[in-house]
């Protein structure tokens, strides 16, 4: 027995993590419904570890769920993506604050070595350029060494996502993406040096002129109920 619940338990993270990904990345469409049976033949597993994943997702607020048993990827909305931003632009700036405390040597090499991987996030470069980006953030939140804050960035960062990839999709120029970009070296620079007051007001800065505030505007523009 003990082995099958094991084996169950595998299978239903295989699920979980699956969908997660396919929903953060559009994969699954914000809206669309969800056939948990064909997902399931998809990824060659029965429905019963799919159905728990949906669970844990509807739990997240990734999948929505109605009385009648319909499954549905979550809707998008200008309301979601103002609180996402509301709690980052409180978040990671103190993580970054507590990086420039904190940081180690270690820290500082895998810093570097994701700066090095950037490139201006512009549809030029896609998803190359959105994973790039979320993997230098990354460096500097772990830096913060606080478990906690930690996994609420993580957990904010995927959700963020989805909006990021409408951002990506607006003609906002170059200008502010070049900005956006260089900021990301400077932010580095004042962590390494340990002035942790400028590098947290420069990272609100950041925030503020991000793809997620960029995408707040256009779904509040969708939003609007012509009068």
């Amino acid at each position: 027995m003990a082995v099958a619940q094991n084996v169950f338990s595998s299978k239903g993270d295989v699920a979980y993590a699956q969908l997660r990904s396919w929903i953060l990345l559009g994969t699954l469409p914000a809206g669309s419904r969800l056939a948990q049976y064909e997902l399931a033949d998809r990824l060659q597993m029965s429905i019963t570890p799919l159905r728990e994943a949906v669970r844990r997702l509807s739990s997240e607020g990734l999948i929505e769920l109605d009385s009648h048993k319909n499954v549905r990827i979550a809707s998008m909305s200008a309301t979601e993506a103002r609180q996402l931003f509301e709690v980052r632009l409180s978040l990671d700036p103190t993580a970054v604050e507590l990086a420039a405390e904190r940081r180690t040597e270690r820290d500082i090499f895998e810093m570097r070595a994701a700066a090095s991987r950037l490139v201006p996030v512009t549809q030029r470069w896609g998803e190359e350029g959105l994973i790039a980006h979320r993997d230098f953030h990354r460096t500097l939140y772990l830096a913060s060494h606080n478990d906690v804050l930690i996994h609420l960035l993580e957990d904010l960062w995927d959700k963020s996502d989805r909006y990021r990839r409408v951002g990506l999709e607006l003609p906002p120029g170059a200008e502010p993406r070049t900005v956006d970009h260089e900021e990301h070296f400077q932010i580095l620079e004042l962590v390494v040096s340990g002035d942790s007051r400028a590098a947290g007001e420069l990272t609100r800065t950041h925030i503020v002129n991000s793809l997620t505030a960029a995408a707040i505007e256009a779904l509040e523009g969708d939003e609007v109920t012509p009068s």
